[in-house]
């Protein structure tokens, strides 16, 4: 990340609603410019201004996407921005028409006052970015303003599979990992000896039921994950089967209880292509209700894993299953060509969607890194942090790779 301190760049960010007398800037306003975060496009509410040489750019869309929190004070025409993290708080006061400012107490010298410009409020991002740890790179060619993120303490959640033993040594840096062993098979029944989910094989003394207990040890909560399609409607032989779904419910709960889980992590797909919609959603909804009513008694967490609302499976309503799960992850991918990174603009739109519907504290973004890269991965990681969404959620380990995973180290905390 490059230190702001060397870039010859000074811009300016503005807080809505901010009232002085306006400014007018000595050079002609700027549409063409772009501010750039995290890699994806970030909007404003007015355009950015060159102003004697220097960028300037609107304040709340900056501060709220960096997770920080603005106060005003209308009569002394002050900003005060407040960013609260693990290692203490970083409180930041600007006052308009003043080059000085205060970090913590302590004065500090603008190279541009705050100002009004047209009814928006401005102030120096350069400085901005070097009291609060965003990166700010300039590109001339493209008249692009590139904004990195400070590294944020998200919840992480790692997908663990028959195949991921390779990075089992990445299972302490995460806060939970859901173990994919079991499944309902063709049939409707829940299995763990499918031929796709299933629960692995001893090698010596490393056993499933070891690598449970050594991430529990760890600080890693672990999840049972139960996976089902729908491809030969077997998960809906489950919703519309009573004692089925009965038996279904309590024999997930005895083995996540019986092989030391601590969640369960429910992945259930393939539901909504066709049909009618409100039934399958209500008829899912009652499954969830159902788990949840016998998973919690058991001291189990439930993480319900959803397809995206922009997706093509409409059979899941967010709203009621927020209230049932303690958390939802949004699977943000397989929206085209999974051999190439997901469009942010679709991953963008369906935690909009979500966020429609649950709050961002409930909502986990699931990233498949079968898709993404070591050039690609943060872009997503963004776009959860932008939205103050819960954190993220990985699939897979065994395909996360050292590239990847170093760039991750660089977004968020591991």
């Amino acid at each position: 990340m490059k230190r702001l301190s060397k870039l010859l760049l000074c811009a300016a960010i503005t807080f809505s609603g901010f009232t002085a007398l306006p400014v007018q800037p000595s050079q002609a306003a700027s549409s063409s410019i772009t501010i750039m975060l995290d890699g994806y496009p970030l909007p404003f509410p007015a355009a950015p201004t060159v102003m004697n040489g220097t960028t300037m750019v609107p304040f709340r869309a900056i501060s709220e996407a960096l997770g920080i929190k603005v106060e005003w004070n209308q009569t002394a025409k002050k900003i005060t921005a407040t960013k609260t993290e693990t290692a203490g708080s970083t409180v930041v006061t600007l006052t308009l028409g003043s080059k000085t400012a205060t970090v913590n107490g302590a004065a500090v010298k603008l190279a541009v006052a705050p100002q009004n410009i047209n009814g928006t409020t401005m102030i120096p991002l350069s400085f901005f970015g070097q009291q609060f740890g965003a990166g700010v790179s300039w590109n001339q060619a493209s008249k692009t303003v590139s904004i990195t993120s400070p590294k944020r303490d998200l919840y992480t959640l790692g997908f663990y599979a028959q195949k991921s033993y390779g990075e089992v040594s990445l299972i302490p840096d995460f806060d939970a990992v859901a173990f994919g062993w079991s499944r309902i098979d063709r049939s409707g029944q829940f299995t763990t000896s499918s031929t796709d989910f299933w629960w692995p094989k001893a090698d010596g003394d490393v056993t499933p039921e070891s690598i449970v207990q050594n991430a529990a040890a760890g600080g890693t909560t672990p999840y049972l994950m139960v996976y089902s399609g729908d491809k030969e409607l077997e998960l809906t032989r489950n919703l519309e089967d009573p004692a089925l779904q009965q038996q279904t419910i309590s024999s997930i709960v005895s083995l996540a209880t019986e092989k030391g889980f601590k969640g369960i992590g429910l992945d259930l797909e393939g539901l909504g292509l066709t049909g009618d919609k409100q039934q399958v959603q209500s008829e899912f909804n009652t499954f969830v209700k159902n788990l949840a009513a016998v998973a919690r008694p058991a001291g189990l967490k439930l993480t319900v894993i959803l397809p995206p609302l922009n997706g093509s499976y409409k059979g899941y309503d967010y709203k009621t299953l927020a209230t049932l799960a303690d958390d939802l992850v949004i699977m943000a991918y397989a929206y085209e060509d999974e051999s190439r990174p997901e469009p942010l603009a679709m991953v963008d739109q369906g935690i909009r969607l979500a966020l429609e519907q649950v709050s961002k504290d409930k909502l986990i973004l699931g990233i498949s890194v079968y898709s993404e890269n070591e050039t690609s991965v943060n872009a997503k990681i963004g776009l959860a942090k932008r939205y103050g969404l819960k954190g993220i959620a990985i699939w897979r380990l065994g395909l996360i790779g050292q590239p990847v995973w170093n760039e991750m180290g660089k977004s968020v905390e591991l």
